[in-house]
């Protein structure tokens, strides 16, 4: 008999050896020397705005991105073996001195970007990728800088504040990280008092006892008050510089510069977000059904926001779990099967919750194709699906681990459609194999992620919208942020979730809002578009296969619409928003039929 094992950690040995390995300060300090091998080169033949179209454009040009791409490969390796120490111990102040120092670094490289670019939107970027190769590889991230002069401070300016950003809204986003990461509460279960870090705390919201949900809710309420000024103050930091620096650029507003930095269309987004609010009376109805199968009436309590099905099988070793996944993924393509297989053997996955390690789930790319996967499992369902989910980016990481590095940073609007559409997979296929009451409690999961998605990021984008314009007056109070918040679950919500249960805090939980611009409305676009395409796999498996991988691999040059056209889909239209929609309304109505049927 088999022993069940228990949630792996990853191993970064493959990389160096630890933060005192003298290949990793050597690498390091090579990182360095490419913005001066950079400055060098740009100096010499005059690469700056203003300066007159010449002969030798197409060969500077190639030379230059030949350097971006080779600092790009050893910046994105070194990040991410910081950054695996930083995530599962927040406490580790040499990773997070390596991680200050490295973002100095990747500024002054982001100013010497904004230098070529500046260059770029001079010339004609399609009549010098039509007369060199490596050009043309490039069209699609070289016209993207070149249209992005257009909205770019000056030299002096951009260089400035590409440097200053280390110690501005990276630092601030980095005390985020550590608060919140070494924040630890006291949860009053039956059994008595526990204190755990909250992360585990939040991840007691799907336990199977409700006593244990509200008494994990409620210990979290007392908690993020006790560091809720850091992260008011660490979130005034990052909208107030955005704000400032958004406007100094000429982008009418922060909404703008984040859908140019996603590559999309405001049209798409427009129909996008019109289809989304049509949709939330559709979710609140699935909350109040929901309410009335855990007994609460007609309007749900937020400590059951995602609790399991009354009386269904949650729980989930992790063997069982990697397996299913494993199973649905090589169901696919043999490809996708074969990814699982290495994450496990290859050891990216660190899935192990413990004290100083930051909540959530992520992928963090690291060099070539492999990835490094970070997950808080505590045995509940829903963690196959978010395991899913990650290794959907990391698969994404496979397909753009063929091209530069300058073509594999994928905007987080696009990044999202890998993992949706695995997670799409794992779902569709737990239906299919599904019936009776274990069927009703996979449809209540799938729900919950989908009102999360919409309904609830619906309410963050409101939140951050809200604290875009009240900042430009001046910083908020943590009391502010909570009320802003309030009433934007309120507009999402309604009358379908307790309003004395709302969860004011949420500002401070998700370090979604702690990046400069817009961070949230990318979910909801990534699970709509990853809906779609995934429609357009069950109507021909075999050609879209090829297409989607060519896709991914697309992503970090296209954009949104240039990715979409060949599937036949046209993102500025609402139809598709809402055809995206309507599996999730079809899969409401098939949990009201399940509940009628018990």
């Amino acid at each position: 008999m088999t022993t069940p094992s228990s949630p792996p950690t990853w191993s970064t040995s493959y990389l160096y050896d630890g933060l005192d390995d003298p290949r990793f300060l050597a690498d390091f300090d090579r990182l360095g020397a490419y913005s001066e091998q950079l400055t060098a080169l740009l100096d010499q033949h005059r690469v700056r705005g203003g300066t007159t179209p010449g002969t030798d454009d197409a060969s500077i040009a190639e030379a230059v991105v030949a350097v971006l791409n080779e600092s790009g490969d050893l910046g994105r390796m070194l990040w991410a073996f910081i950054e695996a120490h930083v995530r599962v111990d927040s406490r580790d102040d040499t990773a997070l001195s390596f991680a200050a120092r490295l973002g100095a670094t990747i500024g002054r490289s982001r100013g010497l970007n904004a230098r070529f670019a500046q260059w770029l939107g001079d010339r004609n970027v399609d009549a010098l990728a039509d007369v060199n190769p490596v050009l043309h590889d490039h069209r699609g991230v070289l016209s993207q800088l070149a249209l992005r002069a257009r909205h770019q401070m000056s030299e002096s300016e951009e260089t400035l504040y590409s440097e200053l950003s280390s110690i501005g809204s990276l630092a601030w986003s980095q005390l985020h990280g550590q608060a919140s990461g070494l924040l630890e509460v006291e949860v009053h279960l039956p059994g008595g008092v526990q204190r755990m870090p909250v992360a585990a705390a939040r991840g007691l919201a799907t336990h199977t006892d409700e006593a244990v949900r509200r008494a994990a809710f409620e210990a979290e309420l007392a908690g993020w008050p006790t560091i809720a000024r850091q992260c008011a103050a660490a979130l005034n930091g990052v909208k107030g510089e955005a704000g400032i620096v958004n406007r100094r650029r000429g982008w009418p507003s922060t909404l703008e510069a984040s859908l140019f930095m996603n590559n999309v269309e405001r049209s798409a987004y427009d129909a996008m977000s019109e289809a989304v609010v049509e949709s939330l009376p559709n979710f609140q109805h699935f909350l109040r059904a929901k309410a009335a199968l855990h007994g609460h009436g007609a309007a749900l309590p937020w400590w059951d926001m995602v609790a399991p099905l009354p009386g269904a099988d949650n729980e989930r070793s992790w063997d069982d779990g990697i397996a299913q996944i494993r199973a649905t993924f090589a169901a696919y393509s043999p490809e996708l099967g074969a990814l699982v297989d290495r994450a496990v053997g290859e050891r990216w996955i660190d899935a192990l919750p413990r004290s100083g390690k930051a909540p959530g789930a992520s992928c963090i790319p690291v060099r070539g194709d492999r990835s490094l996967v970070v997950l808080n499992w505590n045995g509940a369902l829903d963690q196959v699906f978010t395991t899913a989910h990650e290794l959907g980016h990391a698969y994404h990481n496979t397909q753009l681990g063929r091209r530069p590095a300058m073509q594999r940073d994928v905007p987080m609007a696009l990044a999202e459609t890998a993992s949706i559409f695995c997670e799409t997979l794992m779902m569709d296929a737990a239906l299919v194999a599904a019936d009776g009451a274990d069927r009703l409690a996979i449809l209540d999961l799938d729900l919950c992620n989908a009102t999360q998605v919409v309904a609830d990021i619906h309410s963050r984008v409101l939140f951050e919208t809200a604290a875009f314009e009240r900042r430009a007056s001046g910083p908020l109070s943590a009391d502010q942020y909570c009320e802003l918040m309030h009433q934007a679950q309120i507009a999402s919500f309604g009358d379908a979730v307790q309003r004395d249960t709302l969860h004011p805090y949420m500002w401070a939980v998700k370090r979604h809002y702690y990046t400069n611009n817009y961070y949230n409305w990318q979910y909801t676009f990534g699970q709509l578009f990853g809906l779609g395409l995934f429609a357009r796999y069950r109507a021909d498996p075999d050609t879209f296969r090829a297409q989607y991988d060519r896709m991914l691999g697309r992503a970090g040059s296209d954009t949104a619409a240039q990715l979409a056209a060949p599937f036949g889909i046209d993102l500025s239209d609402i139809t598709f928003w809402r055809s995206g929609l309507d599996v999730l309304r079809d899969r409401i109505r098939q949990y009201d039929d399940a509940i009628a049927a018990r």
